[in-house]
């Protein structure tokens, strides 16, 4: 299908890490104010029927605000909520087997940390790539790094857009202004910011001018 990049400008990721006294939706509709475009659920640690009322919830959610609504891993879940799309990661179901299942209209990310992941997923039928970690993350202190070079010569080797994601903050994520990346994906920056909407006009306004530049 036509991807417009445009949509992984602010890339946000969930996590329940942050949530306190406030629900998952009510995080995610702060984010949607300050003008996320794309949203992926991801959940660990949910049991199934929980996971799939929550889905079904964060769905509407975006429908309401025009935003495409992603789920992590789960492919089954995903095209039982009428989720636009799905990520994955390496390890998870192959982009060719989801792509034959789901048909060219379903929205399909994969995660890559190296060139060869990544002309990988693009031969498969992927619609962007995912790719980091981009500097120490606090949700996945394990992930393994990648450098800007690395980062740098993905983007310029495959057609799909790419979205940075790992670690990246207001302060460090003017260190990748010109590797070719479509926006940036974040969990912390965004979610456990004091105000998430407004985290999230600065994020955004931010990915503009990495991206397009145009004033931050």
């Amino acid at each position: 299908m036509s991807f417009d990049p445009k949509l992984l400008q602010l890339y946000a990721v969930t996590d329940r890490a942050w949530l306190g006294d406030k629900t998952l939706a009510w995080q995610v509709e702060e984010s949607l104010k300050g003008g996320a475009t794309m949203i992926q659920l991801r959940e660990k640690h949910l049991d199934e029927d929980t996971f799939h009322e929550e889905a079904l919830e964060l769905q509407a959610l975006c429908r309401r605000y025009g935003v495409p609504f992603l789920i992590n891993d789960d492919v089954e879940l995903a095209v039982a909520v009428n989720a636009d799309g799905v990520h994955v990661g390496q390890e998870d179901q192959p982009v060719a087997d989801i792509r034959r299942q789901v048909g060219p209209d379903f929205l399909i990310g994969a995660t890559a940390k190296t060139l060869d992941q990544a002309l990988a997923a693009q031969a498969a039928g992927a619609d962007y790539l995912g790719v980091g970690a981009c500097f120490p993350s606090p949700t996945k202190p394990n992930a393994k790094g990648i450098t800007r070079e690395a980062l740098t010569d993905i983007c310029a080797a495959v057609s799909l857009p790419v979205v940075a994601i790992g670690g990246i903050t207001l302060q460090n994520a003017r260190q990748l202004q010109g590797v070719g990346m479509a926006g940036l994906a974040v969990i912390s920056a965004l979610f456990a910011a004091p105000d998430i909407t407004t985290a999230a006009r600065d994020l955004l306004a931010l990915s503009r001018h990495l991206t397009e530049g145009g004033a931050p």
